[in-house]
């Protein structure tokens, strides 16, 4: 191993030094290397003191320090590589390209000379060598006498895949976890300063693995996250850089998510969740339904959420919730059977989960059958029961009117012999309507077949199977009821025009003996009444009519006779006032007669009058 920086003296001779030099390639067998056909660029590092040619030129190779003194003229940087291609040289000055100038010179072996250096001048050189092969780079520091310097990158460095990265002090790095880190210090200074390394302002104990200025950090977690600064100190002063370690965690699966379930509580009763998940999940929802999707990911930083339809973004209507890790579908039915995905990034890299959405149908279904109408016998019927389904489960069968309905055809069932079985008609009229009477039926042992036929067999053959039934039993054994009435009591009451008096009597249900029974076993005969109208000699008023007066004509169609209508008390026989008779029909007081031809001009004078006005004459 070799240190990253080194004290250089001796700069007052005034002739050349010619001591011994070794040149040794990083990356190159030193036997064999240089002749391989192709070979990767490597730039020699040369141990040896600085070359001072005079007072005020300065000449070095990589790998040391240049320490300018006052009256400083000239410094030559020499760079030499061997490779295959012949590697391409370049120069950077802290990490930036060198811009030639009058005073910073390329040369034509590739070295750079610095003219009349000045206090700008001082930083860290990198020679820089790169074929098709690959690259190398090899740095050495132009310092001051006095305060240390410290060599600095600005660059940000993000390492995603590598087990292991390096850097030097002073940018940022975004590392993956369990990388090793190792984060390089590299100073210059005379005299030699000495390195301290701090983690947020907090010195580093010596258990750390510090090394000539280079800091590891193995296995690095996010606990490993920080500020670290690298502190140069010598008796000239002091200089700190510091380097920002930001550990990644690229997106990775949860096996849950709170929010989902905060969002969920609040969401209707028809609203469905899922998970996506790498290797795919899978919701089956009905129509019309709305789903909460989730994508629980998690890493360092958090992951941004893209949300795909399809592999294509989201371009119906949906909302985002919890910084976009629910997708709300608030119409599955805007959808059809498709893949969603969430896409989660992050520097450390990507992630992405998969649902598949299955929006179930409405179908009609006939795989139920109604119980079959018959045992045995040949008139056995099933009828398919028409059902609307959604994954399997009935509904309301007015989600599948838009569903043409299937063909409902009733099925044959059971259509095989019957066991003997006892038959028996219905039974006769009862031979009496009460008091005990009898009825019969005809019974008889027979087989039904399946073609429908009914086969008479021997009465044991259903005696094995059941009971012969009856064929004689009692009827009506209810007693022979009738209704009884006593007399009318006395007729009671005022007399006032049509109003009448009312009487009563009781009655009662009896047996035909006369035993009284209740009145309920009557009940299906008329009851005759209780209560009746009726009046007294003393109110009784009728009409009374007199004789027919002889009729006015013989003949023809004019003759009439009349007669006296009196309403008259029925005891007295005297007239009273009419409207006293008005509750009953009042007897007509005349009427047309002897409507017949006449011949010869009979009819009468009432006849000859009548005509005589019909035709306008005066008689």
């Amino acid at each position: 191993e070799y240190p990253f920086h080194r004290r250089v003296s001796g700069f007052t001779s005034s002739l050349r030094t010619s001591s011994a030099e070794t040149f040794i390639p990083t990356s190159v067998d030193l036997a064999n290397g240089l002749h391989r056909p192709h070979q990767k660029p490597a730039i020699l590092r040369k141990i040896s003191a600085a070359q001072q040619l005079s007072a005020s030129e300065v000449v070095t190779h990589l790998g040391q320090t240049v320490v300018l003194a006052s009256g400083t003229l000239s410094v030559l940087l020499h760079c030499e590589a061997v490779g295959n291609p012949k590697p391409t040289i370049s120069w950077a000055k802290n990490g930036e390209e060198v811009k030639y100038n009058d005073r910073l010179l390329l040369q034509p072996d590739d070295s750079l000379q610095i003219l009349a250096p000045v206090e700008a001048d001082v930083g860290f050189y990198a020679c820089n060598a790169s074929n098709a092969l690959g690259s190398d780079s090899v740095s050495i520091a132009v310092t001051l006498a006095g305060k240390p310097l410290i060599k600095a990158s600005r660059a940000t460095v993000i390492n995603t895949e590598s087990p292991a990265v390096t850097v030097d002090i002073g940018g940022m790095l975004k590392t993956i976890q369990k990388a090793n880190v190792s984060i390089n210090c590299q100073v210059a200074g005379v005299p030699e300063a000495k390195v301290t390394w701090f983690k947020n302002k907090v010195k580093l104990s010596s258990t750390h693995h510090v090394h000539n200025g280079l800091l590891l950090i193995a296995n690095v977690s996010l606990s490993d996250q920080g500020l670290y600064s690298c502190k140069a100190s010598n008796p000239h002063g002091e200089v700190t850089e510091s380097s920002q370690l930001l550990v990644l965690e690229p997106p990775r699966p949860l096996p849950y998510l709170e929010d989902l379930t905060a969002v969920l509580s609040s969401a209707g009763p028809s609203t469905h969740s899922v998970l996506t998940s790498p290797s795919g999940t899978k919701l089956t929802v009905s129509p019309g339904s709305s789903a909460l999707i989730g994508c629980a990911v998690d890493g360092h930083p958090t992951p941004n959420i893209t949300w795909l339809y399809s592999g294509e973004p989201l371009s119906l209507q949906h909302q985002l919730q919890a910084a976009g890790r629910i997708l709300h579908i608030l119409n599955v039915s805007d959808f059809t059977d498709g893949e969603f995905s969430c896409l989660a990034q992050n520097e450390a890299g990507s992630l992405t989960q998969v649902m598949t959405l299955a929006i179930q149908e409405y179908r009609w279904s006939v795989d139920k059958l109604t119980a079959c109408s018959a045992s045995c016998g040949h008139r056995g019927l099933q009828v398919p029961q028409l059902r609307c389904l959604l994954d399997g489960a009935e509904v309301n069968t007015s989600y599948c009117r838009e569903t043409p309905q299937p063909s409902l055809q009733p099925l044959a069932c059971n259509r095989r012999d019957c066991p003997s079985r006892w038959m028996v008609t219905s039974w006769s009229p009862c031979t009496q309507s009460c008091g005990g009477g009898l009825q019969t039926r005809r019974v008889t042992c027979q087989r039904l077949t399946a073609k429908g036929s009914s086969v008479p067999v021997s009465n044991e053959a259903c005696a094995q199977v059941s009971k012969r039934p009856v064929d004689t039993q009692s009827c009506n054994r209810q007693p022979c009821v009738e209704w009884a009435a006593s007399s009318w009591d006395q007729c009671n009451g005022p007399c006032i025009g049509p109003r009448l008096a009312v009487q009563h009597r009781q009655v009662f249900c009896q047996t035909k003996d006369g035993t009284s029974v209740s009145s309920d076993q009557c009940s299906s005969l008329p009851r005759p009444l209780s209560t009746q109208n009726c009046w007294t000699d003393a109110c009784g008023v009728h009409w009374r009519v007199s004789l027919w007066t002889v009729c006015t004509a013989t003949c023809g169609n004019y003759g009439f006779q009349s007669r006296r209508v009196d309403c008259v008390h029925v005891r007295t026989n005297r007239p009273v006032m009419e409207h006293h008779c008005s509750w009953r029909p009042r007897p007509a007081n005349w009427q047309r007669c002897n409507i017949t031809p006449c011949e010869n001009g009979e009819g009468g004078e009432a006849a000859e009058w009548c005509r005589s006005r019909k035709e306008g004459r005066v008689v």
